[in-house]
């Protein structure tokens, strides 16, 4: 995990959607990102793998029944995008685990996350909930904006 603590500075966009702990609620929330983000203009990869990852794990690992989880997106006018994932299970913070290539078809989402955001971590509170977040760098010279349906 990055250690670093973000300075996340006002927001020019936000997004925010509570989504039923379930895989159809992960499901939902990749949908709804994808087109919010396509909705500013910005790049949808490798935003849509980071939601479709965090808000599976909401929904397998924070899934407390009866409760949903929040998928946020926020967009500053720097070019920082932050995607946050907060589930009602903050005794279980996510921990990365080193997979050995060929062990298991599973646990390899936070090496994921770790390789694709400039930065992530995760944040406890207020209790009982837990918020797993990232940020990238969408001013990046390698970025390029998904085109618009229709136009590909």
């Amino acid at each position: 995990m990055n250690e670093r603590i973000s300075t996340l500075h006002l927001p020019a966009r936000q997004f925010r959607v509570p989504l039923s702990s379930t895989r159809r609620g992960a499901r939902l929330g990749r949908l709804l990102a994808t087109e919010q983000l396509r909705s500013w203009g910005m790049p949808l990869d490798p935003a849509r793998l980071i939601v479709a990852e965090l808000t599976a794990n909401a929904a397998l690992h924070g899934r407390v029944l009866g409760r949903s989880f929040r998928l946020a997106l926020a967009a500053t006018a720097e070019g920082v995008l932050r995607i946050e994932v907060t589930d009602t299970r903050g005794d279980a913070p996510p921990v990365p685990q080193a997979v050995a290539p060929g062990s298991a078809e599973s646990g390899y989402g936070l090496l994921l996350i770790e390789e694709l955001a400039d930065r992530w971590g995760v944040r406890q509170g207020p209790v009982p909930c837990k918020t797993v977040w990232a940020e990238i760098d969408t001013a990046g010279p390698s970025v390029h904006v998904a085109p618009e349906p229709g136009n590909a």
